[in-house]
């Protein structure tokens, strides 16, 4: 949880698709900025592949190209953000979005930290680090994650979202060096992006139980909103 916040129950899993959609749409549109060529564009190359892994239609995709490179009129921009502050209860959490209109997006951002406590630029990055995860999976029974990930050149790994499969976390740098690596090290790349790291997490086992549904219901609230790309929180587990 710590590393990205996911929204839990299987009544969310129908919705999961439209918004994984939306939010790659966003990410290929910021990237293509930067040249819609995959092949000299490293960051659009890791963001195209997960679109393609996750079975986007070939349309979307050409659209928000087309939308990230000023080709056609509906060209957009979309403005990287990040809100800082705490969860219920002084739980750190950094909420990255992608916005077209940083005017409609902060006050209503304002209203959902009412529960929490928003905070000024730096307030709680400090206890996050900025790094890149990647979630792969093994290709073959055996292979090795550890061996893999000092061969690739991650600094650490965990456990990844879905049973069986690996985070590896690397430099920020290395994010695209090391995705192209670990195929050769038996790890097929589901998904490679950058993110938050907490440094100091809150056990969940410190919480009462109902101090922890009211800091799970603030992020799903947060996680909810259209504008919302990740949610980074400093909670274990």
């Amino acid at each position: 949880m710590g590393a990205q916040w996911k929204a839990k129950g299987k009544d969310l899993v129908a919705n999961a698709k439209g918004k994984m959609f939306t939010k790659l749409v966003k990410e290929i549109t910021v990237a293509a900025r930067n040249g819609a060529d995959p092949a000299t564009n490293a960051r659009l190359r890791l963001v195209v592949e997960q679109a393609r892994k996750v079975s986007m239609p070939k349309d979307t995709l050409e659209r928000a190209l087309k939308k990230g490179s000023g080709v056609g009129d509906d060209a957009t921009h979309y403005e990287r953000v990040i809100y800082e502050g705490f969860a219920p209860h002084q739980v750190a959490v950094m909420v990255e979005c992608l916005t077209d209109n940083v005017k409609r997006t902060a006050p209503e951002m304002r209203v959902l930290f009412r529960k929490g406590q928003l905070g000024t630029s730096g307030s709680v990055a400090w206890d996050f680090d900025h790094v890149g995860f990647i979630e792969a999976a093994p290709a073959a029974a055996g292979a090795d994650a550890e061996t893999a990930a000092i061969e690739a050149g991650a600094q650490d790994l965990e456990p990844g979202e879905e049973e069986g499969n690996t985070l590896f976390i690397t430099a920020p740098a290395d994010l695209d060096l090391v995705s192209r690596a670990l195929p050769a090290h038996g790890f097929n790349v589901l998904s490679a992006k950058l993110g938050y790291k907490p440094k100091n997490p809150v056990d969940p086992t410190s919480l009462s139980a109902e101090a922890l549904e009211e800091v799970e219901a603030f992020l799903a609230a947060i996680d909810a909103h259209d504008d919302v790309q990740e949610v980074y929180v400093a909670l274990a587990g």
